[in-house]
């Protein structure tokens, strides 16, 4: 998977399996993942992932989806970080989330996102696409 795209999807489900029964497997990995690629920072790390659970547990409780959203933003910066500091941390990260994930059962797993873009052109055409915002200004 791309590292951006891994980036993302990692970042959404690791805030959304600290909800649930999942989590201390969760948390247990990804500090492993950071122990092996940043050892200084994998305590740091272990804390920040509990302050985020605190935070987000306290935002579904209140209902806002807005605090819940810049958690995600923040881990999904962490998490490619660590995976620009070592891109074969990919496959464990995947791992470490599928593991988390099938602890559940079906009806509490978050769900996996994945977007495929695909476009043929000719011609002068011109094709943008997005998996997310885009902003196109053209003169």
């Amino acid at each position: 998977m791309d590292p951006e795209v891994l980036a993302q999807t990692a970042g959404t489900t690791v805030v959304a399996l600290m909800a649930t029964d999942a989590w201390q497997r969760t948390r247990e990995g990804v500090v492993a993942l950071w122990r092996r690629v940043r050892p200084a920072q994998a305590d740091e790390v272990g804390m920040a992932l509990e302050e985020t659970r605190e935070e987000i547990l306290a935002a579904r409780r209140e209902g806002d989806s807005t605090g819940a959203g810049d958690l995600e933003r923040d881990w999904r910066r962490r998490l490619r970080r660590l995976l620009a500091a070592d891109p074969s941390v990919a496959r464990e990260l995947e791992e470490v989330l599928a593991e988390a994930r099938a602890a559940l059962p079906e009806s509490e797993q978050p769900p996996v996102y994945a977007v495929r873009l695909e476009a043929r052109a000719s011609g002068h055409a011109r094709i943008y696409q997005a998996g997310r915002d885009q902003h196109i200004a053209e003169r």
